[in-house]
């Protein structure tokens, strides 16, 4: 029964197109949403204080809209961020209708008794859980993500072959806040950290390459480090994808308005086909961070040659020595704080740049190292690269369609009635396509 908040016109649009696609052409379907936690949700501008938990009928009503949409839509994958785990009543409803909807739920709660954290929901009807892991990021923000390995079950086995892979890992997580640009350096290394893991998860159960979908809050745009380090590694942005956007189509579509009244798009459903090449995730990593680095030297105002003058100020000589290096790093808020580079990275960022070795960054490795970043040691995407790899067949997913409620947002505008949550909802459509790849050598 949907109440009488939810309209109809939208759930034909979103909720019954999503249902009719996982029926009709075996499809599955992802929603991410963060539904703002009543912790969060300040009621009064004068008064920061004055917050959604302190009113029952207030959270429950609105978290009661909330499943009516989810359960409306039925979406084989759900994700929420701030999911309210210090409520046990909130949580008690959730698990309750969406586990006599058919889902199993996973709740993780963020360290340090932050009081949110995150809910995965996966139906029944679409998934068998093979295996799950939680993974706790320790940093400053108490972030969080959860890593999902499932199989593929319904219409997917029918035809089982059993050469071909039908599994995918699902990971969902909400990054750190970015209230000053100090900041971006540790959404960034979250983004690392979880990527890490999930490569370490692949490699200590012996995957071959399977899909991956990352879903979650990323609280950063396209333009942002973390979407092109995302892409660096073969990521594509579904909804983007869908849309047939481009990387440079920033200002399409948003989903969140924060708390000083910015609109934005930062909520993302990120898919990882299993026959995309992908650089070497530590290539990735240092990219992003010379990337970060340049851009930070540029909104100073640098050209090539000051920024080389700016980091080699302790030298008489025409280098770079290790301490400029660093001093730089940290005058650029990079460095020099509890969560900034650790001197274990910025020597590891240190030994890349050092292209021959002797000890110092002659303008040339300062070119190709900082101001165009180049890793001769990448190997190429090339077929001699494969040579002794054995190519199997695997499952992949094709991007069908993907909606952002509410509608307004896909157009760039943020609606003044909308109340659900400061976030939208995205729901993305997946078609299953077979595909072939190499074996992986452990």
């Amino acid at each position: 029964m949907v109440r009488s908040g939810v309209q109809k016109g939208r759930i034909s649009r979103i909720g019954s197109y999503a249902i009719a696609s996982s029926i009709t052409d075996h499809c599955i379907t992802c929603t991410t949403f963060n539904i703002l936690a009543p912790i969060y949700n300040r009621m009064n501008n004068k008064d920061q204080s004055c917050r959604e938990s302190d009113y029952r009928t207030y959270w429950l009503t609105r978290n009661q809209r909330i499943l009516d949409w989810l359960l409306c839509e039925r979406s084989s994958i759900i994700c929420l961020q701030e999911f309210w785990v210090g409520n046990e009543e909130l949580v008690h409803m959730y698990e309750k209708r969406l586990g006599d909807a058919g889902y199993v739920n996973f709740i993780l709660a963020r360290t340090n008794n932050r009081g949110d954290g995150l809910l995965t929901a996966l139906h029944k009807d679409y998934f068998r859980v093979i295996n799950h892991r939680d993974l706790l990021l320790n940093d400053i923000g108490d972030r969080v993500a959860q890593l999902i390995h499932v199989e593929l079950l319904g219409p997917f086995s029918q035809n089982r072959n059993n050469t071909v892979r039908q599994e995918l890992l699902i990971v969902n997580t909400h990054l750190l806040f970015p209230h000053d640009s100090s900041l971006c350096i540790v959404r960034l290394h979250q983004v690392y950290e979880i990527l890490q893991s999930v490569e370490s998860y692949q490699k200590e159960h012996k995957l071959n390459p399977i899909p991956i979908i990352l879903c979650g809050d990323w609280n950063g745009s396209k333009r942002g480090h973390v979407y092109k380090f995302l892409r660096s590694q073969g990521f594509v942005s579904s909804y983007d994808t869908a849309h047939q956007y481009t990387d440079t189509d920033a200002q399409r579509w948003v989903s969140h308005r924060n708390h000083r009244g910015n609109i934005c798009g930062v909520d993302f459903i990120w898919l990882l086909n299993p026959n995309r090449y992908r650089k070497l995730l530590k290539t990735s990593w240092n990219e992003a961070v010379f990337g970060m680095f340049k851009s930070l030297l540029r909104r100073a105002s640098l050209t090539e040659s000051d920024a080389f003058a700016f980091l080699k100020a302790d030298s008489d000589d025409d280098y770079i020595t290790y301490s400029g290096f660093c001093d730089a790093l940290g005058h650029l808020n990079l460095a020099g704080h509890c969560y900034g580079l650790t001197e274990e990275v910025m020597k590891d960022l240190w030994i890349q740049a050092d292209i021959d070795g002797n000890g110092v960054l002659d303008y040339k490795e300062f070119q190709q190292r900082i101001w165009k970043y180049t890793d001769p040691d990448q190997q190429s995407d090339s077929d001699s690269d494969h040579e002794e790899q054995k190519i199997v067949h695997t499952i992949g997913f094709s991007v069908k369609n993907a909606v952002l409620f509410p509608t307004e947002v896909e157009k760039g505008m943020w609606p003044e009635n909308y109340s659900l949550s400061d976030h939208a909802r995205l729901t993305v459509v997946f078609s299953p396509v077979r595909m072939p790849c190499f074996e992986l050598i452990f």
